[in-house]
């Protein structure tokens, strides 16, 4: 089979990567390649050895940013890369002047293609997400090298090829990686419009933490559902068509997804009716913790044990939800105790006072009180009540404190705490026995 027939089967693609690879095989072709092949292993060398001793170098640098760290720490591993560049870059421009230009013209698509990529390692350092920075890596390497190749028009093509059609509307593959590239970077965008935005939004004193969520989700729904009817509409993409695919959604929503759409109202519902925010301290249940944020569908909230639980929108709409700090952040606490009948109870309550007013957290401009609460059988009960304004700092501890301290103010006083203690009466008549266990 010669040439024309492999081209007449191949299609025009197919030709030109024919005609390309031939072109490969002429001589001083074969030349350049070999010579980029030894910059190749040159770069190697000489990278991994300025590698060892630029990691030397950074070692000892202290007190520098995170942004140049970051830096250095990302040309530090593209050394070879880079070493590789400059050889290619140098050799052309030798070649160049000492031969004629169709000589050397491999080396200089090769030195603008790694040039190109060294930019594309340095641009994608910029996405934190990892999963995403490899994607836009891999991406824009293959766009610059067909790019300086010359290919693209041919890609462009064979992928226009590869379709599928559905009545009137045909689906290609170049129709979905345009769609995927335009919406992705329409959401990169959005994303970092909503970042900037939510910063701005956050450091607004007179709006309320409740109203600030309310408005961060309203500008994220906005934004990213622009950027993907935006992205679908660039592409050609029939919007009309969606109106089957809404519809199924709204049955799904009718049947499977009633607990979804009943936590997004519920939280809407919580935003607004500002019955709990950010930064509260509630109790559900047995759960006690400050909430950290609120979802469209759950709320987290970290207990004072490092644990964070996701609580449904819905529990807190409908579940009974103790808000220590819903109006205002005092908290008052209570904590019993008993002393025996034989002290005088003015004193103890004097001392009681005192005691918890010198606790750390204990409010001093609203003091504690101490009251009696009744008569048991081995001592005389009473209440102390105390007030805080930290509910977030725990209230086990401050309890804790507290009691410690009127352990010690009573040990002072020679107050004495009773504990119950049993008579037992040996009747007239009755034989007092003892066995021994086996």
């Amino acid at each position: 089979m010669d040439p024309t027939q492999i081209t007449s089967l191949l299609g025009d693609t197919g030709g030109h990567v024919l005609s390309f690879l031939e072109g490969l095989l002429r001589r001083w072709n074969l030349y350049q390649i070999g010579i980029s092949l030894l910059a190749l292993i040159i770069a190697i060398i000489l990278g991994r050895n300025l590698r060892t001793r630029m990691r030397s170098w950074m070692r000892g640098l202290e007190g520098r940013p995170k942004w140049q760290l970051r830096w250095l720490l990302a040309i530090e591993k593209r050394l070879i890369l880079i070493v590789w560049a400059v050889l290619l870059w140098v050799m052309y421009l030798v070649m160049h002047e000492m031969t004629w230009p169709s000589r050397s013209y491999l080396i200089a698509i090769l030195a603008k293609i790694v040039t190109a990529w060294i930019a594309v390692e340095l641009v994608v350092q910029l996405v934190k997400n990892r999963a995403l920075r490899r994607l836009l890596r891999w991406g824009l390497w293959t766009y610059v090298t067909l790019y300086f190749f010359g290919a693209i028009e041919e890609t462009a093509d064979f992928l226009d090829t590869i379709a599928i059609t559905f009545g009137s509307f045909r689906l290609s593959a170049l129709a979905v990686l345009k769609a995927l590239v335009v919406t992705g970077l329409l959401f990169t965008f959005a994303r970092l419009i909503s970042g900037q935005t939510s910063t701005q939004i956050r450091r607004n004193e007179d709006i309320s933490p409740s109203m600030k969520e309310l408005i961060i989700k309203g500008v994220q729904l906005a934004l990213y559902g622009a950027a993907f009817f935006i992205g679908l509409k660039a592409v050609g993409f029939d919007l009309t068509g969606l109106a089957v695919l809404s519809g199924a959604i709204g049955v799904g929503l009718g049947f499977g997804l009633q607990k979804v759409v009943s936590n997004l109202v519920s939280g809407v519902i919580i935003l607004l009716d500002k019955s709990i925010k950010p930064g509260d301290v509630i109790s559900l249940g047995d759960t006690f913790g400050w909430i950290n944020t609120l979802g469209a569908r759950y709320a987290s909230i970290t207990t004072r044990d490092g644990k964070e639980y996701l609580i449904p929108n819905e529990d807190l709409i409908t579940g009974q939800v103790v808000n220590w700090s819903h109006t205002n952040d005092f908290v008052r606490l209570d904590i019993y105790f008993g002393t025996s009948y034989g002290d005088d109870p003015h004193q103890v309550r004097k001392i009681a006072i005192e005691a918890a007013q010198r606790v750390d957290r204990v409010l001093t401009h609203k003091p504690p009180v101490c009251h009696i609460v009744g008569f048991g059988d081995s001592s005389v009960d009473y209440i102390l009540r105390f007030w805080i304004t930290d509910p977030t700092g725990g209230l086990t501890n401050v309890r804790g404190n507290v009691y410690l301290a009127l352990w010690d103010a009573f040990k002072a006083n020679d107050i004495s705490i009773p504990f119950p203690q049993r008579e037992v009466r040996v009747l007239d008549g009755s034989a007092l026995t003892t066995k021994a266990l086996d």
